[in-house]
């Protein structure tokens, strides 16, 4: 769930920083919005489980920050800013910083699903990619305005609506699972 609440955060960061022009005030406001509320949910769900959690084993608090894990985030951090320094330096447009974050932050969800043996990061990493490298491009294009939205705001709502899906998920499953734990029955409503 930690994981779950990080990438809400940063989902709603990501749509709050960019919802903006070219989109009406309205919707960007919404938006802006329908993201906090996304990530307050997150956030909800994690006191719930984490109330209930038992704390890790330390070998698997190891392995979640393991010496590959600190190679993807220290590349990452060398990519994500050495990156926007050559975007400035070449002269492209500020709206190509967002598609930049979200291709770099893509890539790392890409490279942390084999270090965590979990492909399912990979998903949402490769959306990320895709949308970071759709930025770019159109960063060169007369359609330059678009690219916080495209880079930025859908990347958040990918970020959001992964982190909300499977939290409600794991709520699911350890209602269900203490359901039968304890023999009890569940009411559709549950």
């Amino acid at each position: 769930m930690t994981g779950l609440l990080i990438g809400a955060v940063f989902g709603a960061v990501f749509v709050i920083v960019n919802a903006g022009d070219p989109l009406d005030t309205v919707t960007a406001t919404l938006l802006r919005v329908v993201a906090c509320v996304a990530a307050v949910s997150v956030m909800v769900m994690w006191f719930r489980t984490a109330r209930r959690e038992r704390p890790a084993p330390r070998e698997a608090r190891r392995n979640m920050f393991s010496r590959a894990y600190l190679a993807v985030v220290a590349a990452e951090a060398v990519l994500l800013f050495g990156g926007l320094r050559v975007l400035a330096a070449l002269g492209h447009p500020e709206q190509a910083n967002v598609a930049w974050v979200a291709f770099v932050v893509g890539v790392h969800f890409i490279a942390l699903a084999p270090v965590w043996k979990d492909r399912s990061i990979a998903v949402p990493g490769v959306v990320l990619t895709v949308l970071g490298v759709a930025g770019l491009v159109l960063a060169a294009t007369a359609a330059v305005a678009w690219v916080p939205f495209v880079s930025g705001v859908l990347s958040g709502v990918v970020l959001l609506g992964g982190s909300v899906t499977f939290g409600r998920r794991a709520m699911t499953a350890e209602t269900t699972g203490t359901a039968r734990r304890t023999g009890d029955v569940l009411s559709p409503s549950s």
